[in-house]
């Protein structure tokens, strides 16, 4: 792997560099190494659906058990228990002093079981020989009325805190039997989680194997289509230097093609106009030798005055053109050197490059495909030594425990109601001391009138006392049992909490489990076949944190991934092929010298031709007006005496306006097409010098670049090319290894599972059991002050039979 690194340095170093250099100038697109993957496959996890609140007297029941029990986790002890299973005098004296706290509320509980239903024995055989209150005769008093207020004050609020125990208990014991009903539901979907979690280990590996199958398969290709990719490289390098020439080239042979096609049109205009222009000399030359007679004729008044004007009568020396031959025979020469052609086998040559490229690498890319097979195999088995196996046998008995909870799952539904019917019966007659208590409470106050004489009390008044014995005969009857039951459940859920569900919120639990030897055959690292000595502890915390299975089981130190991952012996393999490869491609020449000299001699007569001369003598003919002079003639007859000569003038000046009728249909259109045309070529003449100078500095440079230059760039490029595949390779790997180590196997599921486990166990049963034990052994000591005041009240409401006189 070392060997691979240094030698991928040395590449950047000495090709990819000057390759960044040259792509940075030319615009050639990056080297694509990374790639879109699949995100790995997570579990579906299903939520709990226990969402009513258990925990609601969990404050008040973990004081009182932290009272009970302030001992911390007996790990040792419990050890030794487990291990010896011998108990002896000193190990049973341990046991029974860390349970003291217990062992004292044990005894008051035995104590209230044994004395309320003696001292409820001997209550009712005093009351029966008149005693404790059973005479019904009261004593009048001065403070009568205050005692009476003070009983009923006392009364009302021990009843009150009686009632709110027992909505403590009708609310614990819904939740404890809702909590027993779904507890085969949570548990199987817990199971559940916990599989998904360990099937979805194994599909994420395929994940990533699958990847490795996509880059090579993707590098595959790209080497196939080498010929396409490495040639288009290559085109992108000579792009920058090639398509300015070619542009130029095709330019030019559109001036000269436009040059040649002025010409045409300017010897075709000519060509109609000159045998036009030569009859209209002919007949002005006449015309005015015409003149020219009559005005010298002797009769003819004041002829003199316009023979300045016939002087000026002319087209002598117009319409005589240039001959354009030089311009001519240049251009097509320059059409016969064919620059189009030139440039268009150029093209052909660029686009030809993938496919003499396709036709050099054809041997190196078949060995290049044999070793990336060879590389494919090799990241395929990079996951035959990884612990998958261990995690396929863990499933089943998962199954197993779903299908027994499943089995078991109608005794515990049963459990569960009659949980329901004995905490709700529990619970009424609670209430039902606690309505005795009201009816008393409300029935004596309302009956009672302080001024009448206890004998003569009213039935209410006297049947809301009736009401308070009848809660006392109750209370004396249940209490003990209901202490009983207390002290059975108390001893079930405070241990419960005391041994498990405090150690396991504090990992003290699971640090006992982790004690070598407590639970025989069993060994994590060996269950695991792993060589490292796992705590299940840190596994724990580790998947609290969501840390990925490689960091977990410290897989890293039995397993070498960096060494599974080293392809650097396919990768060089790879590099030698192809940088064995010669990729020849012929040189070719843009344009010859002949036809640099035919452009360049065309560019001369181009520069050569005279267009003025032509759009002068255009606007001398355009500038001649004939009818000014026949104007004259006409005026000069008018003042002629001699009949004759009168008519010859007249006649003259109507032949002058017929030659300028002439001039102004048949010859100035011509002109005007003339004009345009000369116009025209001399845009396109003005660009010939500059164009060719342009495509003669662009051939230049594009041939500099094909004859010394072309070697670099496909050697260049070429690198390159190779140097991206290997970096794709190179990229993935990292992905691989980074993947493997970070990102597969986050065991928060299993912890989840865990901490769902103890959330059903300790928070919703545990907690509900107690809090219903509580409310209940609350409700119990208070029906001792309720009792002792329901008696002493009754009295104050009850009919007596006997007349206690009062001065």
């Amino acid at each position: 792997m070392l060997n691979m690194r240094s030698r991928m340095k040395e590449v950047f170093w000495s090709c990819v560099w000057p390759l960044f250099l040259w792509t940075f100038v030319s615009g050639q697109p990056s080297c694509p190494i990374e790639m879109t993957r699949t995100e790995l496959q997570t579990p579906n996890e299903m939520p709990t659906k226990l969402t009513f609140d258990s925990a609601f007297m969990s404050p008040i029941v973990h004081s009182f058990l932290g009272s009970v029990q302030p001992n911390p986790f007996p790990k040792d002890l419990l050890v030794r228990v487990i291990k010896d299973k011998d108990f002896n005098t000193e190990m049973v004296k341990e046991v029974l002093q860390y349970q003291i706290g217990f062992l004292v509320c044990v005894a008051i509980g035995i104590l209230y079981i044994v004395l309320m239903p003696l001292i409820g024995l001997i209550f009712a055989c005093c009351r029966c020989c008149g005693n404790c209150g059973g005479r019904m005769h009261q004593q009048q008093t001065t403070n009568i009325h205050c005692k009476r207020r003070s009983f009923y004050l006392s009364t009302f609020l021990i009843t009150v805190l009686i009632l709110a125990g027992n909505i403590c208990m009708f609310l614990s014991s819904a939740n404890t039997s809702e909590t027993m009903l779904r507890s085969p539901t949570e548990l199987t979907e817990i199971l559940e989680n916990v599989k998904g979690y360990l099937n979805s280990i194994p599909q994420q590996i395929q994940q990533v194997m699958d990847e490795s199958n996509v880059t090579v398969d993707k590098v595959k290709n790209n080497l196939v289509e080498t010929g396409p990719l490495l040639g288009k490289l290559i085109q992108n390098g000579l792009k920058g230097h090639l398509d300015p020439a070619f542009n130029s080239t095709t330019e030019i042979g559109q001036v000269i093609n436009s040059t040649s096609d002025g010409l045409l049109q300017l010897n075709k205009t000519l060509e109609l106009l000159k045998p036009k222009a030569d009859a209209l000399q002919a007949n002005l030359s006449a015309v005015r030798q015409k003149i020219n007679n009559t005005l010298h004729m002797s009769d003819c008044v004041n002829c003199t005055s316009i023979q300045p004007e016939l002087d000026k009568l002319s087209l002598d020396g117009s319409l005589k053109f240039p001959d354009q031959k030089d311009l001519s025979s240049a251009v097509d020469k320059a059409i016969n050197a064919d620059v189009i052609g030139q440039a268009n086998k150029g093209r052909d040559f660029f686009d030809s490059i993938p496919e003499k490229v396709t036709n050099e690498t054809r041997l190196n890319v078949q060995n290049a495909l044999l070793e990336l097979e060879k590389l494919k195999t090799r990241i395929s088995g990079v996951t035959k030594d990884l612990p998958l196996d261990v995690l396929k046998n863990a499933s089943a008995p998962l199954t197993d425990m779903q299908k027994s909870i499943e089995d078991f799952s109608p005794y515990i539904e049963k459990s569960s109601q009659i949980s329901r019917s004995v905490g709700l019966i529990l619970s009424c007659l609670i209430l039902l001391v606690v309505i005795c208590n009201f009816l008393g409470l409300l029935l004596g106050i309302a009956g009672l009138n302080p001024k009448d004489d206890p004998t003569k009390r009213s039935g209410t008044s006297n049947c809301g006392g009736i009401f308070f014995m009848a809660g006392v005969g109750f209370s004396f009857l249940v209490s003990w049992i209901f202490m009983l039951l207390v002290l059975i459940l108390f001893i079930v859920g405070g241990n419960s909490y005391a041994l498990v569900c405090r150690p396991w919120q504090n990992k003290e639990l699971i640090q006992l489990i982790d004690t070598p030897g407590l639970i025989p055959d069993f060994n994590l690292s060996k269950a695991l076949n792993l060589n490292t000595n796992l705590k299940i502890v840190n596994v724990y915390s580790d998947c609290q944190k969501n840390k990925p299975m490689w960091i977990t089981f410290h897989l890293n130190d039995i397993f070498d991934l960096n060494s599974k991952l080293d392809v650097s012996e396919y990768t060089h393999e790879i590099y030698q092929s192809f940088e064995g490869a010669q990729i020849n491609i012929a040189n070719i020449t843009i344009l010859s010298p002949e036809v640099k000299t035919q452009l360049k001699n065309f560019s001369s007569s181009a520069s050569s031709m005279n267009v003025s001369n032509i759009t002068q003598q255009i606007n001398d003919v355009s500038g001649t007006n004939l009818s000014l002079v026949a104007e004259s003639l006409d005026i000069l007859a008018d003042k002629q005496i001699n009949q004759n000569i009168k008519e010859q003038l007249h006649g003259e000046a109507k032949d002058l306006r017929d030659i300028q009728t002439e001039i102004t249909s048949d010859i100035m259109p011509l002109l005007l097409e003339l004009n345009t045309t000369v116009k025209n070529l001399s845009a396109v003449t003005s660009q010939i010098t500059p164009a060719v100078e342009n495509v003669l500095r662009k051939v230049g440079s594009a041939q500099d670049v094909l004859n010394y230059n072309i070697s670099q760039i496909v050697k260049a490029e070429s690198r390159a090319f190779i140097d991206c595949q290997l970096e794709i390779f190179l990229t993935f790997l990292h992905w691989v290894n980074q993947t493997i180590t970070e990102k597969v196997g986050r065991c928060g599921p299993a912890a989840a599972a865990v901490d769902r486990s103890e959330e059903l166990l300790c928070k919703h049963l545990v907690e509900s059991l107690n809090a219903f034990w509580l409310s209940l052994g609350w409700c119990m000591m208070f029906l001792i002050p309720s009792i002792i005041f329901s008696v002493k009240l009754a009295k104050y409401y009850r009919k007596m039979k006997y007349l206690d006189v009062y001065e």
